[in-house]
């Protein structure tokens, strides 16, 4: 008999939505919009006024995204069928609320967008380095 060698283990991938491309963010990012729209906003989706802004085209916004998947992310992990009984309390002290201050601030992503209105923010540009980066 032939000894069998050991298949190789795959590295573990990237799961955070911004490392994902293709497909494989398109189905993230679908997951992440049936919880922002049936979950997040119904429950925590305060007011939108000029102080407290919010996008209804979210996901046009990447830093948005990035924050709202991270906030899912934690949501899974501290209310899921794993999660301790202080979950739910960790989860929105140290989750909830950071973020949804991030989000809502005036000056944060969604700064100018209106209720049925999206403007895209212009991002800093980067000039390449004058010589090599150590």
């Amino acid at each position: 008999m032939q000894p069998v060698a050991p298949e190789k283990a795959e590295p573990p991938q990237p799961f955070f939505i911004l490392y994902l491309s293709g497909d494989e963010y398109a189905d993230e990012l679908e997951r992440l919009t049936f919880w922002v729209e049936h979950l997040l906003l119904p429950v925590y989706g305060a007011e939108v006024t000029s102080q407290s802004p919010w996008c209804p085209q979210w996901h046009q916004h990447t830093e948005a995204i990035g924050y709202l998947h991270a906030l899912w992310l934690g949501w899974q992990a501290k209310t899921g069928a794993e999660a301790d009984a202080m979950g739910p309390l960790e989860w929105h002290r140290d989750w909830l609320g950071p973020i949804m201050e991030v989000l809502r601030n005036p000056s944060g992503p969604f700064a100018g967008c209106k209720p049925g209105q999206h403007r895209a923010k212009e991002r800093p540009t980067v000039e390449p380095a004058a010589g090599p980066v150590r």
